[in-house]
């Protein structure tokens, strides 16, 4: 059949895609900035009429109906990966976190429990029939091989992105129309501890060197600090403005890459528009899934891999926790121990946790004696490789625990010195 008669067939109202769903079904929808709106906006209507649907996300984007409290029993929002929504939503009873690695989740979710519908967004669809998934490949093809119904919501906003994104009108059951705005998540500016810690983050990554970078505060800094460095690559989850940045200054040309050479590749991309311009139809920027961008052998075959995460706090003997506050979960492992052990087995590759060393406005040391019980590890103590905050550098990697606890005090916040090195004579650290 022609594909704009297979599209025509196809096309759906949400309200019908909506009606489809049956109580006890499982739906995957599209990460972040992918997200279907349109859908995840409707499914609440039916709350009277459905029990036990879930709902898997990571790091959905907007506050939904369904995460309410009365939606309880009636849906449940699986998370690969808290935002805040989700977070916020968590003690109302309508959401729980499924642990897991990211370069694995589709395929494990895939064998273990695959879902019974997916929705996500696309592009408008070509000439040949073929949609782009656009802003996420992190776990979604998987998952749309093996769901029961696959329905996707067409945004004209969305850009045409390149890589393993193409998906084809016969691939689909379903598609609706909803051109909206695109969620955008404005670059955080950075603070004078942030560019300090940046400074010291910047000091250990040499020119040509491929890095794997974030969002927020402390990676803004990073960014801006490495203006002076010279044919960086970027193989990383997630392409961002400071990215975007960083080629147009000339920093970034990939020409010293040895995997995917002068190619960007992440698995998704989230910032503002100036990223969802730079990524439409370029031939430099790639998507791939997140299996294969966030696989430590796949990481690893790229020469001086460096892994720069955030972390929230590290313990003496070296453990970080980047997910929870006390035994409540605020974000999730994500790839951090996938980009970490690959760039650590890349030929003079290093593996980055940066993080300030106080919360809290200064009443807090986020480096600790030891966690508090309930607490998540994020990172094993055996994998992590540097740690920095704004006071410098500690190498954690061929220490004994002696020499940790020494290298960490070091970068801690002087006002918390001491009382760590009473607690460590107390633990028999020291």
């Amino acid at each position: 059949m022609n594909p704009r008669e297979l599209y025509r067939e196809k096309l759906i109202s949400i309200e019908e895609a909506v009606a489809k769903v049956k109580s006890g079904q499982s739906i995957v929808v599209a990460m972040c900035a992918a997200e279907p709106p349109g859908l995840l906006e409707a499914i609440s209507s039916r709350k009277d009429e459905l029990e036990n649907v879930t709902i898997m996300s990571c790091l959905l984007m907007r506050d939904y109906d369904f995460l309410k409290p009365e939606m309880k029993g009636h849906f449940l929002n699986e998370a690969w990966y808290y935002g805040p929504h989700s977070y916020r939503a968590h003690p109302g009873g309508t959401v729980t976190f499924m642990p897991n690695h990211l370069h694995e989740c589709a395929l494990k979710k895939r064998e273990i429990d695959p879902p019974d519908i997916y929705w996500g967004t696309a592009t408008p669809m070509d000439k040949n029939g073929y949609m782009s998934l656009s802003l996420s490949l992190t776990y979604e093809k998987p998952l749309i091989n093996v769901a029961k119904t696959v329905v996707l919501e067409i945004n004209e906003n969305l850009p045409r992105t390149l890589g393993d994104t193409q998906m084809h009108i016969s691939q689909v059951d379903c598609v609706v129309e909803n051109t909206v705005p695109l969620v955008e998540v404005e670059p955080i500016v950075p603070t004078e501890v942030e560019m300090e810690i940046g400074r010291n983050v910047a000091s250990l990554i040499e020119d040509g060197s491929t890095i794997q970078l974030g969002i927020g505060g402390i990676p803004n800094a990073i960014a801006k600090c490495l203006e002076d460095k010279h044919d960086l690559g970027v193989h990383t989850e997630m392409l961002t403005d400071g990215m975007v940045d960083l080629f147009n200054a000339g920093v970034i040309t990939g020409l010293k890459k040895t995997l995917w050479p002068e190619k960007m590749v992440g698995c998704f991309a989230m910032g503002t528009k100036k990223l969802y311009d730079f990524i439409d139809d370029n031939l430099g920027v790639e998507l791939h899934g997140g299996y294969v961008t966030n696989d430590p052998y796949v990481i690893a075959k790229n020469h001086k891999m460096v892994s720069i995460n955030t972390t929230m706090q590290v313990d003496l003997t070296g453990q970080a926790n980047s997910e929870t506050i006390g035994t409540k979960q605020y974000s999730g492992t994500g790839g951090a121990m996938n980009t970490c052990i690959g760039a650590q087995i890349s030929p003079g590759g290093r593996s980055i946790l940066a993080l300030r060393s106080t919360a809290k406005h200064g009443t807090i040391s986020t480096i600790v004696p030891c966690f508090k019980e309930g607490q998540a590890v994020t990172i094993h103590r055996a994998d992590v490789d540097y740690v920095v905050t704004e006071y410098g550098i500690a190498r954690l990697k061929a220490r004994n625990i002696r020499q940790r606890v020494e290298a960490l005090i070091s970068i801690a916040h002087p006002d918390f010195r001491d009382w760590l090195r009473s607690e460590a004579k107390a633990l028999q650290y020291i």
